[in-house]
């Protein structure tokens, strides 16, 4: 049996399954600190199902905290950024186009040494220990205790930041280092982004996976917990703690992964509605197809791997305004339900025309809910034209795919949508989120350029497989289980001939249980 937990702006979702069963599901509103709301999650679908805590294998869950300390500028530690790529890349410095705020969370300490390598491994310039050392020693000299360590090209020649990160954990012992070619790709600037973001979060995250398995223990269980990452899969405690910026957009993702398990259906269009946003994304072959583009997180430039989302301003709570033709982007969000005229409030929202229209049954004060034939029928056709806008945006193709619908604010849709071919709303669609935390696997996933001259193909994708499988097994997937789930080939123009991007995914299951496994 496992938990799948997911925290949202919102609501906080929870579910027992076991096996392709659900035993067990709640949904509550989210609370301020996060950990009392897990645990009211967790003491709901406990107590509601009987199962005894040692039948739980594994707790997974899904966490907006990392994100919102970003969007917030909220609990960031101070981070020195080495960069080694001179004597070129001098002419933009590290954290180049940032909002000036967190910016200035993170602290003005840059430094810029000569090392690094291009595409083909060849150096740039060779590393100046004298020169590292200075820098390492003025890091030392400020107190600093967290560095983001950057190099040209690293993601295909990682030894310049290991070598340095080697060096700084020599002379500051404890030092917390993210290396930008173990979580960015391919392109200087964003990765370096990414592995500032990574390591001004690192300290929440020691703070935050504690926190949780203490909210476990508290409850009485003793089983290993596990959090999604934003490509669908999972990561254990300790991958947590190294790669807290993987959890970036993994709320979306769990509701994709949930939406394939409830239909069965591999390849087609999900739209997530919330009390605030509709989320629309694309699985294919059960995985959320990710972005190729440059994704801003809290106004940074950076090349994560990233679900490809479209988020539009509508919700359950989405405000109404003339006469039903304009719906949100504002919306009370959790205060839904007190502030909407279905539960008594004297706000219009979304959720009141469907009820006013005797398509949902929701709040107390349900039966007094009226409005004028004109705005209702205003309303469901602004709030199916918004859909069938976003939908069109992301579809892949001109044909029509299937739709699903799930999240709390799936009763919206009153009919068919225009785009779909099918439309699909399955049992426990609610809580499709917290099913995708719960039954999803452990991933890893590696991106490098190849010479198909230099390297046959077969040769490449087997060397890059085999480093994609160690991934997922670092990050805690049983070995047996781990397989290849995707390949992507681009081919890069203005290269020497035959050269590839090439990306490759892994994904195993966790492994079986080991009593006292608590992280």
């Amino acid at each position: 049996m496992r938990i799948g937990i997911d925290v949202g702006g919102t609501h906080t979702d929870a579910v027992l399954v076991d096996g392709d069963n659900i035993i067990s599901s709640t949904k509550a509103l989210t609370s301020v600190d996060v950990t009392s709301g897990i645990l009211e999650a967790l003491e709901n679908i406990l107590s509601s199902s009987g199962v005894q805590e040692d039948s739980i294998e594994a707790v997974m869950l899904g966490t907006t905290q990392f994100t919102n300390a970003v969007v917030e500028r909220k609990k960031l530690s101070e981070v020195a950024a080495i960069r080694i790529g001179l004597p070129s890349g001098a002419g933009l410095p590290p954290k180049i186009g940032w909002p000036e705020d967190i910016s200035r969370s993170l602290g003005d300490h840059s430094y810029m040494v000569h090392g690094g390598t291009l595409y083909d491994g060849r150096p740039i310039a060779e590393l100046d220990w004298s020169e590292i050392n200075k820098v390492i020693a003025d890091i030392k000299s400020k107190n600093l205790d967290t560095v983001a360590i950057s190099a040209a090209f690293s993601p295909m020649t990682p030894q310049p930041e290991l070598d340095v990160a080697a060096q700084l954990r020599r002379e500051i012992p404890g030092v917390n280092i993210t290396c930008s070619h173990s979580l960015g790709r391919l392109g200087l600037l964003e990765r370096e982004n990414a592995a500032l973001l990574n390591a001004s979060l690192l300290k929440l995250a020691n703070s935050v996976v504690s926190a949780f398995a203490d909210a476990l223990r508290q409850r009485g269980l003793k089983c290993r917990f596990f959090v999604s990452q934003n490509d669908g899969t999972l990561m254990d405690a300790e991958f947590v703690r190294q790669f807290p910026a993987l959890t970036f957009a993994s709320g979306p993702t769990n509701s994709l992964r949930g939406a394939c398990k409830l239909t069965g259906l591999n390849d087609a269009i999900v739209v997530d509605l919330g009390g605030t946003t509709a989320d629309i994304g694309i699985l294919q072959g059960g995985f959320p197809r990710e972005s190729n583009i440059v994704i801003d997180v809290g106004g940074v430039r950076t090349n994560f791997r990233m679900p490809d989302i479209l988020a539009l301003g509508l919700g359950g709570g989405s405000l109404v305004t003339d006469e039903g033709r304009s719906i949100g982007p504002q919306s009370v969000g959790h205060n839904l339900v007190t502030q909407g005229l279905a539960f008594g409030g004297s706000v219009l929202t979304a959720t009141d025309l469907l009820v006013a229209a005797g398509k949902a049954t929701v709040g107390a004060n349900q039966c007094l809910v009226t409005l004028p034939p004109q705005t209702i029928e205003n309303g469901l056709n602004t709030i199916a034209s918004m859909l069938n806008d976003g939908i069109e945006k992301m579809m892949p193709s001109s044909d029509p795919m299937p739709v699903i619908l799930v999240g709390g604010g799936a009763i919206l849709v009153a009919g068919k949508l225009e785009v779909a071919s099918k439309m699909y709303c399955p049992e426990h669609s609610g809580v499709a989120n917290a099913i995708g935390a719960a039954i999803a696997q452990i991933g890893g996933e590696v991106e490098s350029l190849v010479c198909y001259q230099d390297m046959p193909r077969e040769h490449a994708i087997k060397k890059m497989s085999d480093a994609a499988k160690s991934t997922a097994i670092n990050a805690g997937a049983n070995p047996k289980t781990v397989r290849i789930a995707d390949i992507e080939e681009t081919t890069i123009s203005y290269m020497a001939e035959g050269t590839t991007r090439l990306r490759i995914k892994a994904v195993g299951d966790i492994p079986t249980q080991t009593k006292g496994a608590l992280l």
